[in-house]
């Protein structure tokens, strides 16, 4: 009988330590083109941090035009009156020749009145705010302030009044009106201007400033020979006001 013996080829070798991982590897297609959240997160931050810087650039060149560039309109013009508390005397005429900054937007007035040249009368500068619903005189002379509550049915809106100073200003208009006198007392101090509105305190702050009424409207109220007056004779109007401010 013959013995066959078969020798296997592995035999007398050990094992391979190492092995392959049977993992499929990536496509590397796959692995440049594939999505990548992390760069996806930069982008979104990125977009977010310009949309930022833009909405600030916004805000600020919004700021910067309100508070530097100047939105308002100047006006300047003239009006002449006739006197008629005297009719055995010839009518008298008078003059009146004012600035007015008119702030449509703010919905204030502010009005420069020099001295006038043909009667007594003081400087002054008047502001109309219309959304405080305060007018203030402040006495370029004496640097003292006077709040009143506003005349709406004297003194016309902006807007109107801003027509009748462009009409002033390109002489199309030059009416000859009438005098509307007003007198007005002090009645008491006011120590802090910071509520009477931003326009009102540009004019009053670090001056003395009064609160002031109608002379016909103060109760048992006497007109005394001592009184020390001021007079402004300004428009805001088609008429002209002779406003007279007297302290006790």
């Amino acid at each position: 009988m013959v013995k066959i013996a078969f020798s296997s080829p592995f035999s007398g070798k050990e094992p391979a330590k190492d092995t392959h991982c049977l993992v499929q590897d990536q496509d590397p297609e796959v692995a440049t083109n594939g999505p990548d959240t992390n760069s996806t997160g930069r982008c979104l931050l990125t977009l977010l941090g310009v949309a930022f810087i833009l909405a600030g650039l916004i805000v600020g060149g919004a700021c910067i035009y309100k508070f530097f560039v100047p939105r308002h309109k100047t006006f300047e013009g003239q009006l002449s009156y006739i006197d008629h508390t005297d009719l055995d005397e010839e009518p008298y005429y008078l003059p009146v020749s004012e600035e007015a900054v008119i702030r449509e937007e703010d919905n204030v007035a502010e009005i420069n009145v020099p001295v006038p040249g043909f009667s007594e009368g003081d400087s002054a500068a008047i502001v109309h705010d219309f959304d405080k619903l305060l007018t203030a005189y402040l006495d370029l002379q004496l640097q003292k302030c006077y709040i009143i509550n506003l005349n709406t049915s004297v003194v016309l809106p902006p807007r109107n009044l801003m027509d009748l100073f462009m009409k002033l200003a390109t002489g199309a208009y030059l009416p000859q009106t009438y005098l509307v006198r007003e007198e007005l007392v002090v009645t008491e101090r006011i120590d802090d201007v910071s509520e009477l509105g931003v326009f009102i305190y540009q004019h009053c702050a670090g001056r003395e400033t009064y609160r002031l009424q109608r002379r016909d409207q103060v109760i048992g109220y006497q007109k005394r020979s001592a009184e020390s007056c001021m007079q402004i004779a300004h428009f805001e109007n088609t008429f002209v006001v002779m406003t007279r401010i007297c302290h006790e």
